[in-house]
């Protein structure tokens, strides 16, 4: 189908926690929906920005808009470039490097106009499109929250149970980072599990997302790749994106079944 005719189809559409000790649980609640969230913010995170995960560790966390951004993992929060550079726009988080050098927002988009990171200017453009509407948005597929498990070692053995957090934290960044092998730029894929706002979102118990969005090329998918895509969404239902300068617009399709005539 034509680019022209694809167009066709379209519609355009135009979180307060502190840093606690055990946020694997995550059992605090969002103290407003996403809806509410100012323009500017009052409370500053602190991040490091870790170029072997590709992603941003909060090392000092303020406010309440990463109760239902980042995921967390071994009592850590790391945000995702796009979740890291929405949060920097809105100036609700700092970012710094290695050697607490301050990092600009051009030196996150330039990752992220290189396609790195997993993420594209497209797919920050649907991401911040999303979040703007209020919609609490995550990788799809990827958890929020994994429990932390009890370490298991004699209460004086210090050593041993440094070196067994030692070794869940390497085990963790390994984990994440097999997230990005995965991960390829364009084509036709799941990419956002997207939640309604809620002002009692848990990451340890998100629930079912209202809807996975699947990102579009300029072209229409076929039945045989919508088909597909339905039998990997276990019953969520799906919904199509495409970014045109810009612009971002959503899709979605139904079957009908048309009768058969003599």
């Amino acid at each position: 189908m034509e680019t022209d005719k694809w167009r066709s189809f379209s519609e355009g559409t135009s979180d307060s926690e502190g840093y606690g000790e055990d946020l694997d649980d995550d059992d605090h609640c969002c103290a407003y929906a996403s809806t509410d969230i100012p323009n500017l913010q009052k409370d500053i995170s602190r991040s490091r920005w870790l170029d072997h995960l590709g992603m941003a560790e909060v090392v000092e966390r303020k406010g309440g808009l990463l109760t239902t951004t980042g995921i967390v993992r071994n009592g850590k929060i790391y945000c995702f470039i796009e979740e890291t550079l929405y949060l920097a726009e809105v100036g609700a988080l700092h970012l710094f490097s290695n050697n607490d050098a301050p990092l600009s927002l051009e030196h996150i988009y330039n990752r992220v106009a290189e396609g790195k990171s997993g993420c594209s200017l497209e797919y920050f453009e649907v991401y911040k499109h999303l979040k703007s509407l209020g919609y609490i948005v995550g990788r799809h597929g990827i958890p929020w929250s994994v429990r932390r498990s009890s370490v298991n070692c004699i209460s004086n053995q210090d050593l041993l149970e440094t070196a067994e957090i030692g070794y869940k934290e390497s085990r963790d960044s390994i984990l994440i980072s097999e997230m990005f092998s995965n991960m390829q730029i364009g084509g036709l894929r799941m990419v956002f599990d997207v939640y309604p706002p809620n002002s009692r979102f848990r990451k340890s118990a998100p629930g079912d997302p209202c809807f996975v969005l699947c990102l579009a090329s300029e072209y229409p998918p076929s039945k045989e790749e919508i088909e597909d895509l339905e039998r990997h969404s276990h019953g969520i239902p799906l919904k199509f994106c495409l970014v045109e300068h810009g612009r971002v617009s959503f899709f979605s399709f139904s079957k009908v079944e048309l009768p058969i005539l003599p």
